[in-house]
This record gives structure tokens, C-alpha cells and sequence, in this order.
């Protein structure tokens, strides 16, 4: 049987060359678990006539994958061979890689389509050597197998089709977006991405050093006005987003109900619902950045719009097609007046926003007595709240929506509360940022990598976690994200108007289970809940000490006074609560109401759903929901364990293809298992067997450190009426 070289000759398949070449890959990995002999032999078994080394180097590789449960090492093995594939196939010097992407030509049209910016391109071949010499190829070396391939999926650039671009960089060229001529800035920022302390978002690592740099991932949109021109431009406004890989929270709050009289045509409205099919469409036909992901809208709703029992149910999987809208995300602005009638099983009102306006542009107090005066006066259709509640739990047992924000603590705790009211927040829940008809507010996101900052003894007998280096990271996430606001191409003006003004950031964390697990404390334990506080507490400090540097050297941001923070008032204080006290508020808040800050906003911890499995980590906040999990490759699926886990079942000696096949059956749970240590049960419960209330309680523990919001996720395994109801009050 032959193969195929890289460059075209043929020789016969050498099994002692494939096990030399799997070998040489096996530094640092337990010999008494890897075996290489072993991976050829299955490789061996794959091999058909006319393989080339490329194809070979894939098969190698995801035979590894699949051998990742027998010992998580076969998947570092895995990651190795892929990644040595790719550095094969591409140009190791960056300048290159960046020219032949700038000098790229349409093969269809025949004209230059270049993918890197002049500006990019200019720096680069201005400052080749130092950039050149910089980059530290071996680092590629670090990602997990499925982390590379989600980068080669979606985000090294390619040339006809071929990826180009390695890892690192597209680590330089993301630096370089950021900071441009900065090139000291550059190459912290490569540095210090490139050893996996943080990550920017996917837009920005889409898009940074393109011709179109949109880096910014959610967009908050207002419907500009209840008319045809009005619900069009919108329309228009969410599909120029959507192109450029922004996802979109859009408050239609304004527009009247269904039976509503319309004075330009002497007619009646046919409500919200034909009017959302028509975002749900243009959601559908265009993507996030071609391709890349699906575009993606969520819809705010207050809930006394009449015409809230049809919205809540777009998502359902059964019922009349025409008013069903399965690719858009409902979402609840929930006023606590609602949560009070539903609570003592009152009555609750619903309204056009034709016959009762201005609900929308108030909020607490002011907004409680428009609303009483409306019922007074009759203008609404008065139902049991509870009718509602209902209506709103079994939209979600169903189809896991709608989303629940809740307005007044918002508006109420809100650093931008002096701009006006807040209508929305975004697709994720986690911003909360004003918008307006000619403003859309935007959002620049990054997260920290919290398992880089643990740190164990020579001895490997203890570990402590630096929360100085974690201080020190999170600033300069802060100052990359101010850049970005800058650097950045706006879809729309709206959008650039809005960002310039009021400067917001949104700093988050992915890995923070595997924190706790790599500190040997399970999630639900006191040491954990203590060590949730000390991070948020850090990065919110570290945040405002940066954007108030910023403010020192570039003056803060245009609607600064009037602000809280203006007046010495920062997140914690409008929770009527002190700072746990790792960092020196005192001096910050002299420091803020003297110079300002640069950014209205700077923390909200996001879903990290794509980049978390870039860096090999669990999402943002959360438990792991599986301690085995399957993915999907091309050549097919299969069986992940839990990488923590698996090494301490394989040095206790238990860990075999029984325990596994269990594994399985009990959908990655290892309660049941009767030869595991108490210690490991609790180390490794799954998001299902952890109390929801422990999940809310360390939302709440950190909420007192976050100026947006965050994305919560809940997990009932059998839920109920009653469990819903008691697990959404306790959170309200």
C-alpha cells in the first residue's frame, strides 16, 4: 500500500515511520498509559490506497481523539498531531502569512480581495523582524484537540479554501487589530493571549486587522418607531449587524397590538407576531460573518403588552407555523410590580402601547403609578397574573425560554441610569446598557482564564491562587477593550454614536469550575463561594483602577457627570453592601470622583460558549453539566470524559470500559458508583445534582461586583410548576 507525500512522491506505508512519527510527539506524556505502537496499529487499520501524509496526520489524530478515554493525555497526542499537520501545510513567518493575505485575488472575479487591512499590513511589514521573532510557535502546542479544531473551523483565516494562518497568528494579528502602531502594547497582548490568560471575543478574533474590523459581539437595538418606515429601518439596522457577526437584543415594547386602530390606513394592526416572523427571516438569512454562525436575535417584551401570551410561545415546537418564530429568542423586561400581583395572586392588566404610553420610559415607583392610573381608567383587559405566570413556565419547560430580565433592579443599579431608562439587554442577558431610536448601544467583550492563575508548589502538594497576576491581567483586558471602541468599524452610526459617548466594556471569566476542581473544592462548598467572591471582587477593582488611569491620560467618558460613579457611588454601594476588602476602595473612589472613568460600564460576565472551547475550559461560571459528553467531528462522534475526573479514576486504578459504559448510562453522573471516594462525588457533581439555590446564592455573591448583568443559566432536571416559581423568586 503507498502513500502519498506532501510533495507529490509516492512511497510504500512504513508502520515503524508512523510509530517513530507518533512517538517523537509523545514527550511529557505518561508512558505508562500512552502507547504508540497501539495508535499505529488502529491507524494501520484506517489506511487505504493513496492516502497522502496530510490525510494520514488526520486519521492519526482522531484516532487519539477517540483513545481520549482510555487517558486524557491521548488527547494532548491528539492536538499534537493535528497541530504539527497544520504547521506542515502553512508558512511559518508571519509577515508572509500576512501578505499572502493581503495580496489575496478572488479566483471567481479575478480582483484583489485582501482580508488584511492597509493599516495592519503597513505596520507589519514595517516592524516584520520584531513581529517575526516574537511569536512562539510551540505555544501552539497547548491547545486541546477540540479547541484547534474549533479554531480551524471557524477562525484561522484561509486562502481558497486552506487554512493559512496558525494559531499564534492569529493571536498577532488580533494584537495588532487592538493596538496598531502600539506595537509594545501588540506584543503584551500576544504574549499574554498566546499563554491562555484571556481571550478576546469572537467577533474580535473574526475581524481584528481585517478591512472590516467589527470586534464588537452584541448590539442593543431600539425599534425606532411604531410605523412601516420605522419597524423597516430597524429591520435594516438588525440585518447590517448581523452581517458583521453582531448578535442583537431589540426591545419592541412600542409597537401596538394586534386589533389596534391605524390612522394611515383607517385600519386595525395585525400585532407583533407578523412583524416578528419578518426579523425571525432576516435573522435566518443573514448569518453572523457568512457562515460563521447563525444570526442571532433576542426580543424584549414587557409583560403588559396585550399581546404577550402569543410572544411567549414563539419557540414552541408544536402549533400553527404562522405565529411561531423558532429561530429568534423571547425575552421578558420584567417590572417587579409584575412579580408583586403574581406573588399575592392578583390581578394583572395587559395594554396596547397605543392606549397606555409611557410605560416603557419609566421605571419603579414612577412607573407603578402610570400603570395603577391606566387600570383605573380602564384602558386595559384585566386577567389573573398567575394565568400569566403560568403561561410564561410552560413556555419555558418547553423550549427553555423566555429569557427573564428584571427592569427595576436594571434601571436601579445601573452606572448609565443617568442617560434615561434601560429598555433591553442583549442576546445573553449579561448587558445592560441604554439604547435609544438614534442610539444602539454595543458591547466589547473579553474573558479571563481563571485555572491560569492557580499556582502549585515545586512539591506539586499545594496550590494558592494570585490574585495579584489576576489584578494585573484583568487591567489590561480593560485597556485592550477602551482600544477596541476606537479600532472598531460600526455597522451602523447609531451604534458608533453610542460607543463613543458612553465607552462601555464588558469583562467575564471562563474555567471557573475548573478552578474549583483544580483546587480540589467542589462547587457547592463554603472554601468555593469564598473564592467566587475574592475573583469578582478583583476584576471589578481591577477594571475601575484601569479605566481610571484612562480617564488621567484621555479624559473620561462624554457622560460621565451626572453618573453614580461621578458621585462616588460604584456597584457594591447601590447593593447597600461592603466590599469583601482584598483591594483599597477607599483610594479608587477618591481617584474616580477626581479624574472620572474612561468606560460607563466595565464588567459582565458572558456565556464564553465558543471561546472556552478554544482555551479547553468550562463555560464562564457554571458547573459542568456532564462529566462525559459526546462531540461531533466530521468523521463522526464520540465520547469525551470529564479530563479532571478521568486522571483521578485512572491513578486510583478503576477508572475501565465498565466504569466507562456506566458513565454512560447515567449520563456522566458518578454518584451512583459504588468503589468512588466520597471526595470525588463531591468534587465532580454535575450542574443537575448541585442545588440551584447555591448557583443563585453565587450569582447573588458576585452580582455586588458586576456594574451589567450575567448570563444565568438554571438546570431542573423534572421541573415543576412549583419548583420554577419558588427557584424565579428566589432570584428576583
Amino acid at each position: 500500500m503507498y502513500v502519498y507525500k506532501r510533495d507529490g512522491r509516492k512511497e510504500p506505508v512504513q508502520f515503524d515511520k508512523i510509530t517513530a512519527r507518533i512517538s517523537r510527539l509523545c514527550y511529557g506524556l505518561d508512558p505508562k498509559h500512552i502507547d504508540a505502537v497501539k495508535v499505529t496499529q488502529r491507524i494501520i487499520s484506517g489506511v487505504y490506497e493513496g492516502v497522502t501524509t496530510i490525510e494520514l496526520d488526520n486519521l492519526a489524530a482522531e484516532t487519539c481523539a477517540y483513545m481520549t478515554t482510555v487517558h486524557p493525555d491521548y488527547a494532548t497526542l491528539a492536538a499534537r498531531i493535528a497541530i504539527s499537520n497544520l504547521h506542515k501545510q502553512t508558512t511559518k513567518q508571519f509577515s508572509k502569512v500576512v501578505e499572502d493575505l493581503y495580496r489575496y485575488v478572488n479566483a471567481a472575479t479575478g480582483k484583489p480581495a485582501p482580508m488584511i487591512s492597509d493599516d495592519v499590513y503597513n505596520i507589519v511589514m514595517e516592524n516584520k523582524d520584531k513581529l517575526n521573532s516574537a511569536i512562539v510557535y510551540d505555544r501552539d502546542f497547548q491547545y486541546s484537540y477540540f479547541g484547534f479544531k474549533t479554531l480551524e473551523r471557524s477562525y484561522l483565516l484561509r486562502i481558497n479554501g486552506q487554512v493559512a494562518e496558525r494559531p499564534q497568528h492569529l493571536i498577532m494579528r488580533v494584537a495588532l487589530g487592538i493596538h496598531g502602531r502600539d506595537i509594545e502594547a501588540a506584543l503584551e497582548t500576544y504574549n499574554l493571549m498566546s499563554l491562555k490568560y484571556f481571550t478576546h471575543a469572537s467577533p474580535t478574533l473574526f475581524n481584528a486587522g481585517t478591512p472590516k474590523p467589527q470586534m464588537s459581539s452584541c448590539f442593543l437595538v431600539a425599534m425606532k418607531e411604531d410605523s412601516i418606515e420605522g419597524i423597516y429601518d430597524t429591520l435594516k439596522e438588525c440585518a447590517l449587524i448581523s452581517k458583521t457577526a453582531g448578535g442583537i437584543g431589540l426591545h419592541i415594547h412600542n409597537i401596538r397590538s394586534t386589533g389596534s386602530y391605524i390612522a394611515g390606513t383607517n385600519g386595525t394592526s395585525n400585532g407583533l407576531i407578523p412583524m416578528i416572523r419578518v426579523f425571525n427571516n432576516t435573522a435566518r438569512y443573514v448569518d453572523q460573518g457568512g457562515n460563521k454562525r447563525p444570526g442571532a436575535f433576542a426580543l424584549y417584551l414587557e409583560p403588559w403588552h396585550a399581546d404577550i401570551f402569543d410572544f411567549i410561545d414563539i419557540r414552541k415546537n408544536h402549533g400553527k407555523e404562522e405565529i411561531r418564530a423558532r429561530d429568534l429568542f423571547p425575552a421578558l423586561w420584567i417590572p417587579d410590580l409584575f412579580m408583586k400581583r403574581v406573588e399575592e395572586n392578583g390581578t394583572w392588566t395587559l395594554f396596547s402601547p397605543t392606549s397606555a404610553p409611557g410605560l416603557s420610559d419609566c421605571y419603579g415607583d414612577e412607573f407603578e403609578a402610570l400603570y395603577t392610573r391606566y387600570e383605573k381608567e380602564g384602558r386595559g383587559k384585566t386577567i389573573k397574573a398567575q394565568k400569566l405566570w403560568y403561561s410564561i413556565l410552560e413556555a419555558q419547560t418547553e423550549t427553555g425560554t423566555p429569557f427573564v430580565v428584571y427592569k427595576d433592579a436594571c434601571n436601579r443599579k445601573s452606572n448609565q441610569k443617568n442617560l434615561g431608562v434601560i429598555k433591553s439587554s442583549n442576546l445573553c442577558c449579561e448587558i445592560v446598557e441604554y439604547s435609544a431610536p438614534d442610539e444602539t448601544a454595543v458591547c466589547n467583550l473579553a474573558s479571563v482564564a481563571l485555572p491560569a492563575f492557580i499556582e502549585t508548589s515545586e512539591d506539586g502538594k499545594t496550590s494558592t491562587y494570585n490574585f495579584k497576576k489576576l489584578h494585573e491581567i484583568a487591567k489590561v483586558v480593560t485597556r485592550n477593550l477602551n482600544r477596541v471602541i476606537d479600532r472598531n468599524y460600526y455597522p451602523v452610526e447609531e451604534a458608533r454614536k453610542s460607543n463613543m459617548r458612553h465607552r462601555p466594556i464588558a469583562l467575564g471569566v471562563q474555567g471557573l469550575a475548573d478552578t474549583f476542581m483544580l483546587l480540589r473544592l467542589p462547587f457547592d462548598s463554603e472554601e468555593a463561594r469564598l473564592l467566587n467572591i475574592q475573583i469578582f471582587e478583583t476584576i471589578y477593582h481591577a477594571s475601575m483602577e484601569a479605566s481610571c488611569e484612562l480617564a488621567q491620560k484621555d479624559g473620561p467618558y462624554e457622560t460621565f457627570q451626572g453618573s453614580p460613579a461621578s458621585q462616588g457611588i460604584l456597584q457594591f454601594d447601590m447593593w447597600d453592601q461592603k466590599p469583601y476588602g482584598m483591594w483599597d476602595w477607599d483610594t479608587l473612589r477618591k481617584d474616580i470622583m477626581k479624574h472620572g472613568i474612561r468606560n460607563s460600564l466595565t464588567m459582565a460576565p458572558m456565556p464564553t460558549a465558543s471561546t472556552s472551547q478554544i482555551l479547553g475550559y468550562n463555560e464562564c461560571f457554571e458547573p459542568v453539566t456532564s462529566n462525559m459528553y459526546s462531540r461531533r467531528v466530521l468523521s463522526g462522534e464520540f465520547q469525551v470524559v470529564n479530563p479532571y475526573l478521568l486522571r483521578d479514576l485512572v491513578d486510583l486504578g478503576i477508572w475501565d470500559e465498565g466504569m466507562k459504559q456506566y458513565l454512560i448510562t447515567q449520563n456522566g453522573s458518578i454518584q451512583g458508583l459504588p468503589n468512588v471516594p466520597q471526595e470525588l462525588k463531591d468534587l465532580y457533581k454535575t450542574v443537575w445534582e448541585i442545588s440551584q439555590k447555591t448557583i443563585i446564592n453565587m450569582a447573588a455573591d458576585r452580582s455586588v461586583y458586576i456594574d451589567q448583568s450575567h448570563s444565568l443559566n438554571l438546570f431542573l432536571r423534572a421541573p415543576t410548576m412549583g419548583k420554577l416559581t419558588s427557584m424565579h423568586f428566589y432570584g428576583w
